[in-house]
């Protein structure tokens, strides 16, 4: 069972939070007046950094954040892959550290991807007023401070580490040879 906020719903606090993220801050605020239900693209690396999971496995992360460490920044889901909105600084990082970790090594390659988007990317974010609407562009948390708390490398790599070891049992002996012939020899004398 997840303890995972209900906060749903940007709020004002929220909303500038976001803007600053922008080159014209101003015109994201205007846009998001006149249209509350538009989503924007902000560019990453200046107000936070987005690491992107696959919907199942960031939604496994995201419990982790929730159940078992710190809890989590803002996060959003969209196009079928969750957002988890990071410290600056936590895209360049992150790649090492799950090297580190062997995450592409051949025992966790039932693991998906994390794609990481720091300076120079930018991301879509769901807009202020996002509908519930499964499948549509939406906030898992939403963004309710002008100053949330973001997580840096270290936490979102916990996160992801735990969820992986939740979703895949990593065993230390290679797999069953599926053809070879099995004899019983406990009754052997």
């Amino acid at each position: 069972m997840s303890s995972t906020p209900n906060v749903t719903r940007v709020t004002s606090d929220g909303v500038t939070w976001l803007a600053s993220a922008g080159t014209y801050p101003r015109s994201a605020l205007a846009l998001w007046e006149e249209r509350p239900d538009a989503p924007v693209v902000l560019p990453c690396g200046t107000v936070f950094d987005v690491v992107s999971a696959p919907a199942i496995f960031g939604r496994q992360m995201l419990d982790r954040l929730w159940d078992d460490g710190p809890g989590s920044g803002p996060v959003a889901v969209f196009r079928g892959r969750v957002l988890l909105f990071a410290a600056p600084g936590t895209a360049q990082r992150l790649p090492s550290l799950l090297a580190w970790e062997e995450w592409g090594s051949n025992r966790t390659e039932a693991v998906p991807p994390l794609l990481c988007h720091g300076t120079g990317d930018a991301v879509t974010v769901p807009a202020p007023a996002a509908c519930d609407t499964p499948g549509e562009s939406r906030w898992l948390v939403a963004p309710d401070t002008r100053h949330p708390w973001l997580p840096g490398p270290g936490v979102v790599l916990w996160a992801a580490v735990r969820a992986a070891r939740a979703a895949v049992r990593i065993s230390i002996f290679p797999p069953a040879d599926q053809g070879a012939k099995v004899y019983d020899v406990s009754r052997r004398r």
